[in-house]
């Protein structure tokens, strides 16, 4: 069992895992490995947080569901308390990047929206690695 312990950590914190872990009281029960949509969640918090604050009523989301799509998602209330929502959809194509909104609305992003994305992308990609991963984003070295 303790193997299995062993190759769980070293998945979830890379090779340089301290040993201490490994020596928890027994009434202590072990790390358990985040699911996916845990990772997504925390990840999405953060993503959330790069385009300024978020304004008082408001819940929003950017994140990388997967290697061709990201998803950006905002709801509020309106002034009548009605929940309003935007979703909008990113998709990577050999094209280019295609935004997918309600509509249907589909453009691929160009100029300065095209830009705005791939400084978001980056700045996400740092953010997750620091805040989320611990592990620097151009080494991907665990942080101290």
């Amino acid at each position: 069992m303790a193997s299995v312990l062993k190759k769980a950590l070293k998945l979830l914190v890379g090779d340089d895992m301290p040993s201490e872990w490994l020596k928890l009281p027994k009434r202590k029960r072990p790390l358990q490995p985040l699911s996916e949509r845990e990772l997504l969640t925390l990840e999405s918090e953060i993503g959330a947080q790069l385009f300024g604050p978020i304004p008082e009523g408001h819940r929003r989301e950017f994140f990388c569901l997967d290697d061709k799509t990201w998803i950006w998602h905002e709801e509020w209330l309106d002034a009548k308390r009605k929940l309003q929502a935007d979703t909008i959809r990113y998709e990577i194509t050999d094209k280019g990047i295609l935004k997918v909104q309600a509509g249907p609305h589909y453009d691929y992003l160009e100029g300065d929206e095209l830009r705005n994305f791939g400084v978001a992308v980056r700045m996400y990609y740092e953010q997750i690695a620091r805040q989320l991963y611990r592990r620097d984003p151009a080494t991907h070295q665990k942080l101290v």
